[in-house]
């Protein structure tokens, strides 16, 4: 005598997990409003805020998805910040005292014409 056939249950199908491709602002906090788009021909990621307008793009490859683009934003972000902190400051502060100096450069200086002793 053998044993009896047990029934066999049927392999459960495993669940493909998705990755997002709508994420949260940085800047403005509302959720599944970033947009990332792909352009693997020219090996570009970019993303859109669809509220404040905020936009990062960077080079990506074959294999990028959308969320490696939001964390190369979140690192840029992060880096700027470092940045910024060092120079004793926040990132728009640091960028308007960029633009300060450039202008201060471009103005020429005022020479008096006449040889007063007001000139030493």
């Amino acid at each position: 005598m053998g044993k009896r056939k047990s029934s066999s249950r049927k392999p459960a199908k495993k669940i493909k997990q998705t990755l997002d491709t709508t994420f949260t602002c940085l800047f403005c906090n509302h959720e599944k409003l970033v947009i990332c788009t792909i352009d693997k021909k020219n090996l570009l990621g970019e993303l859109h805020c669809k509220i404040c307008g905020q936009s990062f793009q960077t080079a990506i490859h074959g294999l990028s998805q959308p969320v490696d683009i939001y964390s190369d934003w979140i690192d840029a972000c992060e880096d700027l910040a470092e940045e910024a902190e060092k120079h004793g400051g926040d990132a728009d502060e640091y960028s308007d005292d960029d633009e300060d100096e450039e202008g201060s450069r471009s103005r020429p200086e005022r020479i008096d014409s006449d040889d007063d002793e007001d000139d030493l």
